[in-house]
Formats: structure tokens, sequence, C-alpha cells
């Protein structure tokens, strides 16, 4: 008799697993608490370098079925969604979705459903970034200031100058006295114009 095993994985630790442990419980799926895998980590790691689902791995034998709440459970990259699939099957381990119908990944139907809506979630991925890089390239024509604001004011930044240029302080007592890092006054000491880059960076 097959085994049935849950990954339920979200990103980060003020959200929860347990929707995912319930939805998957509602649709049918009788699985044994031992085998529900349950992760916080970003999506954005591959599906393989995660701890939990590494292990998961391990325990996953010819046979068994995998079942995940929605196709970004297993990564969103969809290079990583189908580079894990494929292993996955290349295992004898069957992989349903939810989201989809509870299609068989690993099966042909299963194989082009994922592989099209992986190309259109990358597609929206590249969209936003298009938009994103616009954003910058707009906000920077219109002169505004991007990242985080400088750690030195313009005037703190040649009493900086002048101060180490005449040698009446050094790096550290001047990182103390502003509440900086030493890496800031460096900067200012290496490249005036650098602390403002290096303090938005």
């Amino acid at each position: 008799m097959s085994r049935v095993f849950a990954y339920c994985r979200v990103s980060t630790a003020d959200q929860t697993t347990d929707n995912q442990a319930q939805e998957i419980q509602a649709a049918g799926f009788a699985i044994d608490p031992k085998r529900v895998i349950r992760e916080t980590v970003s999506g954005s790691q591959a599906a393989q370098q995660r701890p939990g689902f590494a292990k998961l791995l391990d325990c996953l034998e010819a046979g068994d079925v995998l079942v995940v709440t929605k196709l970004d459970r297993l990564g969103r990259s969809a290079l990583d969604v189908r580079q894990t699939v494929d292993r996955l099957a290349g295992m004898g381990v069957r992989v349903h979705c939810l989201a989809l119908g509870g299609v068989d990944l690993t099966s042909p139907a299963g194989k082009m459903t994922m592989q099209v809506l992986a190309a259109v979630a990358e597609f929206e991925l590249d969209l936003i970034r298009e938009r994103t890089a616009a954003g910058l390239v707009r906000a920077k024509a219109e002169g505004k200031k991007l990242g985080r604001p400088s750690a030195l004011t313009d005037e703190q930044v040649r009493d900086v100058r002048d101060r180490l240029a005449s040698g009446a302080s050094n790096v550290s007592a001047l990182a103390r006295e502003l509440g900086v890092g030493r890496a800031t006054i460096q900067r200012v000491m290496a490249d005036p114009s650098a602390e403002q880059q290096g303090a938005r960076a």
C-alpha cells in the first residue's frame, strides 16, 4: 500500500503551515502526522537545499505519494519545480497538487499542466522585475534618492574629512562618536562621495 506524505511550507516565521495541512486532509488524504513535513523557508531556495525537504527525499520510496496544496510550495522557479518533480518521478513517487485539481504532476497530463503554469509564473515574475527596474530608472531621473538614508549628513561627512585630514581624530573614535561603523568612516576617508553610495547599497 502506498504511503502518503504531505509537504507544507511557509516563507516566514509569522506564517503557519496549519492551513495547508487542513486543506490536504479536507481533500481526502489521510496522512499520518509523522509524514507531514512542515518547513519555514523561502521558496526561492532550491527545494533540495531545504533541510526539511532534503530529509523528506531520504524517506520517500517508489510507490509513495507526495501531496502539496500549491505548485509554489515546491518552489518559485519553474526550473526548480520541474527538476524536483522529475527527481521524484525518477524515484517512482507520485506528486499531487491540490490547486491543480489533485492532478498527479508526474503523469503526462500533470507534467504539461505544471510546465504551462510554471512558465506563466516565471513570466509574471519577469514582468514584476521589469516594472521595478523601470520604476527605479524613473525615480533616478526625477532626482529621488534610492535605498537606505545616508548614515551621515553632508555636514558630518565634511567634518569627518577635516578631522581625519588634520589628524585631530581617528577612525575608531569618529565611528563611536557618530554612532556608525568603522566601514562608514573608512569609505569617507577613501572617497568623500563613497559614504553616500555605501550607505545606500
